[in-house]
């Protein structure tokens, strides 16, 4: 049985791919396990914005200390002990890795404004990672900024990482665009190799007690499938870019469904966070049982299989899905007798 696959123009042993699954990443020995377990490429953990920006206020400070011009803004990032790798480390990070072990290391840069951190793609082509991923986290606040300016943030930001580097480069995009289809056709057009579909956003929680906001982070479920397998669906064969999924993705048959949606590969964080990095061998040979079972040979016999290419009207076949859901649903016994009882005591 053939799992084989190529993303960005990596050839790939099967589709199951460690999504940038800190603090699992963090560890040379975790992702040498990774490979042995059977991940086919390994995303690294991010590297932020913040913290290069960070690195060079700081080498700055150190070269005009005393002028104290700019104190403020050193105050304006987040204390470095948040950041568990910093950017001189993170290259290394890479170099150990690619020595460890042999499948492709795709590094992640985090960032949300165009800027010199950018340029800091191109150590990281240099410290040997084979591909790059740009994780654009960006929730716009400013009430006046445009749809349109938001867009063209992104594509910046995708031109300037591309002229600093020769090796693929993926963007991970949230779903929140007025028109994704066409925001995924533009970013190909401006050269990303493969688009990761979707961002989350971690949203933090309130302490009531100690008047805090506190980060709260919740590991994605399989309904959380639904959109990212949805959207490849739709953008299949539609667009030049590789698509990749992930979010929700736990067992072998997840797997197939992200496959016939179009997915080149599946991006899997959760799942090993909650059970460990040798989960990766059962959702292996869960994907092997199932194709064999229903007489699929390699992984391109499945790829595209449930997606919207042959449908002339995709926005048209949604809104019909959509109709759908709503009629066929039926409520449990229990549920309609208790809406009875509730309609019944209202009426008297």
């Amino acid at each position: 049985m053939n799992l084989t696959t190529t993303y960005m123009g990596l050839e790939l042993r099967s589709p199951l791919v460690v999504g940038a699954a800190a603090p699992l990443t963090e560890d040379i020995d975790n992702i040498k396990r990774m490979e042995d377990a059977g991940a086919a490429a390994v995303v690294l953990h991010s590297l932020f914005e913040e913290q290069i920006e960070q690195e060079m206020l700081t080498i700055h400070h150190h070269l005009e200390q005393g002028t104290e011009s700019y104190a403020e803004s050193l105050t304006f990032f987040p204390e470095p002990e948040i950041f568990h790798v910093g950017p001189s480390l993170y290259l290394e990070h890479i170099r150990k890795a690619k020595e460890r072990v042999n499948i492709p290391i795709i590094a992640s840069l985090n960032g949300s404004t165009l800027g010199g951190w950018t340029n800091y793609a191109r150590q990281i082509e240099q410290a040997g990672a084979d591909a790059l991923e740009i994780n654009i986290y960006y929730i716009p606040t400013e009430i006046h900024l445009t749809g349109a300016a938001i867009e063209q943030q992104y594509l910046d930001i995708l031109k300037a990482v591309k002229a600093s580097v020769t090796i693929p480069v993926a963007v991970k995009l949230s779903p929140y665009f007025t028109n994704l289809a066409n925001m995924a056709h533009q970013l190909t057009r401006e050269g990303a190799d493969a688009l990761v579909l979707f961002n989350r956003f971690y949203q933090p929680d309130i302490d009531v007690e100690e008047l805090e906001v506190r980060p709260n982070v919740l590991l994605s479920t399989p309904q959380a499938m639904r959109l990212p397998m949805r959207w490849i669906a739709i953008l299949y064969r539609r667009i030049g870019a590789d698509l990749a999924a992930t979010g929700g993705i736990q067992k072998g048959v997840d797997v197939v469904r992200m496959l016939m949606a179009g997915a080149k590969v599946t991006m899997i964080v959760s799942s090993l966070l909650r059970h460990g990095i040798n989960h990766l061998q059962e959702i292996e040979q869960e994907l092997r049982h199932w194709m064999q079972e229903h007489d699929y040979s390699c992984v391109s016999e499945l790829q595209g299989i449930m997606s919207q290419r042959s449908c002339p009207n995709p926005s048209e076949f949604e809104r019909v899905q959509y109709m759908k859901a709503i009629q066929t649903y039926t409520p449990k016994p229990p549920v309609l007798a208790e809406t009875a009882y509730v309609v019944y005591q209202q009426e008297d």
